[in-house]
């Protein structure tokens, strides 16, 4: 047995100089001029810049708007299969690409039963009907695939009654109309886009007893008032009468069926019968000219002056018609609609580009006795040099690949994302976005592909499904991986329409990614004539002035418009939306005219919209550097400071707007004060720790921890108990706001709703809850930012 003993000695001795190899090697002091950790590459952000093409983005949007893609249609399951091909493509592709499906529950017309308005006579003959369908004017509007003009997830029925004028729809437009003496019970009410949700319409009109309604788009909120077919698309890009705006009329987002869970079939379905958020009574869109016919015969009160509008006369409330009209007096109006709800199923689609420097555990990656398999993420903390990068992960690498060891997928992502489902050919929306992820992901790719680069983080590019029936691909998604994208997601880029016109940038998101925006486009040549950067050329725009850096371009917040949503409100990852807008000074248009309508089309953007396509590319250059500053750079390019100034304009809002009305009511605002200073004393030494760090040398696991910081702060703004009666709506900073007082939503909410009520009800108690959940985010903010050791 004594080799078995020499055989233990020899084995022992070489662990133990193995472990003195490792335990000298981190003894030694590390050379001034030890190699740097991978940073952003200045060369090859200018690569990028120089190699985004307006030209393939132009054949780009061609094929994506050459046929209508609703979503779960064929067409959309071709587009999927599109983004594979790209996404796998040997020269230009990424690390791998998959599709993932959910079974969704989503809203059709009856093609055998159309939806119909009509005018209905005394005896029950139908005297006048509104058009079905959008007038083919370019040969593209009456396709087989175009879908009828219908309002998403509205309920079926045949409601007949007396017409009268809503405007808006809002609560308090029925409330004029019954302080008018109106009487509401079992009326149709005709209201127009804006002002409030589309849902929100069918809603507040249940309330007064109404028994339909018909929403249409007026010429004075879209087109400046033109409404002539001559003045109209294809003769300029204002909408023409035919034009109807589909849509979603579904109050929330993600699938109705499985609120807060993945839309996968392990998971609970809530019975149809007890779904909220559909609208109560059937609702049907329809033209303006249409609108026009109705609205024009109305008799009754002369409407207030801020509700009329440009269809040629002046607007009446109604109810019913005009006896020297073109209709009988007692003529009425019948609105049948025969939606259907149907499971379908949506694709997701995500492309990823491996990161090569952060794993979870450096120390895994080291000592693991396989090395070879980190794939060159070895070892950020001896800050050795990058090796080539390495070949394509394995096939089967994902985002859900739980089963692998971390090393193998650096976990710190940077998510960029657009929708791909559309209502009819949806050139501008979403397609113009899906052209510039198509480019983007193509150049990124090829460099890739290449070898001279990887990424320190990993990037995601999403195509979501079934965005435009309640942001339904990108909520399944965040449900789905809600722990994983908490834990490992450093920011989301939505990009969805790319450009509504070409006038200058517009850039909504929250404090922190403001001056990664700056830093980008400050670098960026702005399209058209002259030297301006897109910088300063947005700046002439919209500006705000800022008490820290003087003028600046304006940031707009984040509601629910697109898939941001759940990530900034269900998530808290801090996100911004990416696009080219039009001068606001020169239109009065919501929206780009002919917004989900079958007339959103190539050539209406190639016409109209941007001729030569330099603001697509204006868009791909500035969310491209946005992705490389957050994916690349060795500090996360996301200043938490920034926040300091909304908090302060919340806080200031609330002491001169409410302070003496909690004053009356023993709140005090205090709290809220020391609060809000103790996150501006953190967040200011968090960046001059940073600022220090950035001097020297540091080790990579103190900017590992800083960036943590970083990227966490916006998750200690979450509370999902705060708004109950909201769904997903967890940001006390950024929840939707319903009071009066441009404060903590939360707060403002819940004063207007308990001003006119006595000191020790309910609604002061909800007061008093919403101050302290506002206080105790701001504390946990602030106790976030300080030295990790700290507590």
């Amino acid at each position: 047995m004594q080799w078995t003993k020499v055989l233990g000695l020899g084995l022992g001795a070489a662990a133990l100089l193995g472990l003195g190899i490792i335990l000298g090697h981190f003894a030694i002091p590390k050379k001034a001029n030890s190699p740097a950790p991978q940073d952003l590459d200045l060369a090859i952000l200018e690569t990028v810049m120089g190699q985004l093409d307006a030209h393939r983005i132009r054949e780009n949007l061609r094929e994506l708007s050459r046929e209508p893609h609703l979503a779960s249609s064929p067409r959309d399951e071709d587009l999927v299969q599109l983004l594979l091909q790209r996404w796998k493509d040997p020269g230009s592709g990424l690390d791998s690409a998959e599709a993932s499906t959910y079974e969704v529950l989503l809203s059709f017309p009856s093609q055998e039963q159309p939806n119909v308005v009509d005018v209905v006579g005394p005896t029950g003959d139908i005297i006048h009907s509104c058009h079905r369908t959008e007038e083919n004017v370019t040969g593209e509007q009456g396709g087989p695939d175009v879908v009828q003009p219908y309002a998403a997830y509205a309920p079926s029925g045949t409601p007949q009654g007396l017409l009268v004028y809503a405007n808006q729809g809002a609560e308090e437009d029925f409330k004029e109309l019954q302080t008018q003496g109106i009487k509401l019970e079992g009326t149709i009410a005709l209201t127009r886009y804006g002002g409030v949700g589309r849902g929100a319409k069918a809603v507040n009109a249940a309330k007064h007893g109404v028994a339909g309604v018909l929403v249409y788009t007026d010429p004075a909120d879209i087109n400046d008032g033109l409404s002539s077919p001559n003045e109209t698309f294809p003769n300029s890009w204002y909408l023409p009468p035919s034009g109807v705006e589909r849509g979603s009329y579904y109050e929330y987002f993600g699938d109705p069926l499985t609120p807060y869970l993945p839309a996968v079939p392990s998971s609970f379905r809530v019975d149809l019968a007890n779904v909220s958020g559909f609208p109560p009574i059937p609702t049907q869109p329809i033209g303006f000219q249409d609108a026009r016919d109705l609205l024009c015969n109305l008799n009754g009160t002369l409407a207030p002056a801020t509700w009329q509008g440009a269809l040629g006369c002046r607007y009446r409330l109604g109810p019913g018609f005009r006896p020297d009209g073109d209709f009988p007096a007692d003529s009425q109006v019948s609105v049948s609609v025969y939606n259907r709800l149907e499971l379908r199923n949506s694709s997701n689609v995500l492309g990823i580009i491996r990161g090569a420097v952060e794993p979870g555990e450096p120390s895994s990656c080291c000592l693991h006795p396989r090395p070879l398999l980190c794939s060159g993420c070895c070892c950020p903390h001896l800050a050795l040099p990058l090796p080539p990068p390495s070949p394509a992960p394995p096939a089967h690498l994902s985002l859900s690949s739980g089963s692998l060891p971390l090393f193998l997928w650096p976990d710190r992502y940077v998510l960029y994302g657009n929708h791909r489902d559309s209502w009819v050919h949806g050139a501008v929306d979403p397609s113009s976005g899906t052209a510039v992820l198509l480019e983007l992901s193509r150049v990124l790719g090829t460099l890739l592909k290449k070898g001279t680069w990887r990424p320190r983080r990993s990037i995601v590019f999403a195509s979501w499904g079934a965005e435009e029936f309640g942001l339904i691909g990108s909520t399944e998604f965040t449900e789905e991986f809600f722990n994983k994208l908490q834990e490992r997601t450093v920011a989301y880029i939505n990009v969805d329409i790319s450009v509504f016109a070409n006038a200058t940038l517009r850039v909504q998101g929250t404090p922190p990614v403001q001056s990664v925006v700056f830093s980008a486009t400050k670098e960026i040549r702005s399209p058209g004539p002259g030297d301006l950067s897109i910088y300063d050329n947005w700046i002439r725009y919209f500006n705000r002035s800022s008490p820290v850096y003087g003028l600046v371009p304006s940031l707009g917040s984040l509601g629910a418009g697109s898939d941001y949503a759940p990530f900034i409100h269900f998530l808290g990852i801090s996100s911004m939306d990416i696009a080219y807008t039009y001068d606001r000074s020169k239109t009065s248009a919501r929206i780009y005219p002919t917004y989900h309508t079958a007339f959103d089309t190539f050539d209406y953007m190639d016409k109209f919209l941007d001729p030569g396509f330099s603001s697509h590319q204006a868009v791909a250059r500035t969310a491209g550097s946005v992705i490389l500053r957050l994916s690349d750079s060795f500090f996360l390019p996301l200043k938490v400071s920034d926040y300091s100034e909304t908090l302060r304009s919340f806080l200031q809002a609330a002491e001169q707007d409410l302070g003496a009305l909690l004053e009356q009511h023993s709140i005090s605002l205090g709290p809220l004060v020391t609060a809000v200073e103790k996150f501006e004393a953190e967040a200011s030494a968090l960046g001059q720790r940073i600022s220090t760090l950035q001097k020297g040398s540091p080790d990579p696991l103190q900017v590992r921890m800083l960036n943590d910081q970083l990227m966490l702060l916006e998750r200690t703004f979450l509370n999902p108990r705060a708004f109950p009666e909201e769904r997903y709506y967890s940001h006390v900073l950024w929840a939707p706001r319903t009071g009066s007082v441009a404060t903590f939503p939360g707060l403002s909410n819940a004063c207007s709703r308990a001003r006119d009520t006595a000191s020790g009800s309910e609604a002061w108690a909800e007061v008093q809850r919403q101050l302290s959940i506002v206080v105790t985010a701001l504390e946990g903010a602030a106790a976030t930012l300080r030295p990790v050791a700290d507590l």
